[in-house]
């Protein structure tokens, strides 16, 4: 077994092995989407009703939870390495079950703080649950793997905000309640089909240099695109935290969207980007390459947030969801490209870090989506610009293109630095 071959595995247990994979990254979405249609409305009732003060509150929510990722993404991907994938994808998806529960029970909005905070952190397997999917995917399948993968962020903000939004209609607690259920019943469920896809010959030494959440951030400097490619992966989650943060509140504000229609807005997204994971991602990086599927996406987002900003109308907002969906070509392509340039043994460490990346532009995002929006209703001389947020969006993510064709440039593959 060279560097450079997946882990073996019987095909059998493959597929259930990369079933349960998907069902956790789907449960770290949830874990995001089920309070997007409900926390926003909480804090507004604490604050009179006012958007605007809303926004800020919100904004520290994801502050927080943002900031658990970021100390807790590089953590889990070097533990994976360590002691392997296997009881760290376990841990974390039995101790986001307790925390759903400790949600259900808050007794107060602190609480609800407490348990931002914890889902942050064991929300945070994601990255080792993409340690796992490289382990065990040759290097030319792995975009069409991710792929797939991008398709839980979609069944996740189907599931989340539409639970969200209709058991929150009954009872605020009772999704909650739900995503515990879901929780622990995956966790069973990987307790006897999910293998261990690293083998102790290809695991590394753990130290705190690897694991801690800036030392992470060493590995990319291994390769020149490495680097580059990480800045683009920012832009790109900086840009996609405009719809974490400010979506309720923004479509509340300007077209009286309640928590149930923002439920269908969010499931129509999610709809989208399954579509495009799973029927489009494969076809398009095998026609155009991974980076083209970067280029692509990262256009598609740009111009799918203008229209946001543009619409008058509900209409004109939905409209733009189509070319918004392309966006989840971004996501593959590179991560396509950032696995081939690293060590079997690094992969747990790339992906820690990566969600560290994730997580750096959810400690900014929401602060900074979030003031924009209120500064954008409250005007300025007179004028307001409600749709000022998605338009930064927007901008972000013309950056990521320019900087991803920089990054790029000259190369018929990035794929062959490997």
């Amino acid at each position: 077994m060279t560097e450079n071959q997946p882990t073996p595995m019987a095909e059998g247990r493959r597929k259930a092995a990369v079933g349960f994979i998907f069902a956790t990254a789907v449960m770290d979405i949830l874990a995001i989407g089920i309070i997007i249609p409900v926390l926003p409305q909480l804090v507004r009732h604490f604050t009179g009703g006012d958007y605007a003060s809303a926004a800020v509150y919100v904004g520290w929510f994801g502050l927080l939870f943002a900031a658990m990722q970021f100390i807790g993404s590089p953590i889990q991907g070097a533990l994976s390495d360590r002691f392997g994938r296997r009881p760290v994808i376990l841990i974390s998806v039995f101790g986001l079950g307790f925390d759903y529960v400790l949600m259900a029970l808050s007794p107060s909005l602190w609480w609800l703080f407490i348990g931002r905070a914890v889902s942050g952190l064991t929300s945070a397997s994601f990255s080792t649950a993409n340690a796992y999917v490289a382990d065990i995917t040759p290097p030319e399948r792995r975009a069409a793997a991710f792929g797939l993968m991008g398709a839980s962020f979609g069944i996740g903000f189907i599931l989340g905000p539409a639970l969200g939004g209709f058991l929150g209609r009954y009872d605020p607690r009772l999704p909650f309640w739900a995503a515990a259920g879901l929780a622990f019943l995956n966790g069973c469920y990987g307790l006897f089909v999910l293998p261990e896809s690293l083998p102790k010959e290809r695991r590394s030494a753990l130290s705190w240099r690897k694991a801690n959440p800036v030392g992470s951030f060493v590995l990319y400097r291994s390769h020149p695109e490495l680097l580059g490619l990480a800045g683009v992966l920012f832009l790109f989650y900086l840009a996609h935290q405009v719809l974490q943060s400010t979506i309720v509140l923004y479509t509340g504000y300007r077209y009286g969207w309640d928590p149930q229609m923002v439920g269908w807005n969010m499931a129509a997204v999610g709809v989208n980007s399954i579509l495009v994971q799973t029927l489009v991602v494969k076809r398009f990086v095998a026609r155009f390459g991974e980076r083209g599927a970067l280029y692509a996406g990262l256009f598609s987002g740009a111009v799918g947030f203008a229209i946001f900003g543009l619409a008058t109308n509900s209409i004109g907002y939905w409209s733009g969801l189509p070319i918004f969906a392309f966006m989840g070509l971004v996501g593959p392509g590179v991560q396509g490209l950032m696995t081939r340039m690293v060590k079997p043994t690094e992969q747990g460490r790339l992906q820690g870090a990566n969600s560290g990346v994730m997580a750096m532009a959810g400690l900014i995002g929401p602060i900074l989506f979030t003031r924009i929006f209120a500064a954008s209703i409250h005007g300025v001389a007179g004028h307001t610009i409600p749709g000022a947020a998605p338009y930064v969006a927007s901008a972000l993510l013309v950056a990521g293109l320019l900087l991803a064709l920089w990054v790029t440039r000259g190369r018929e593959a990035v794929a062959e630095a490997a």
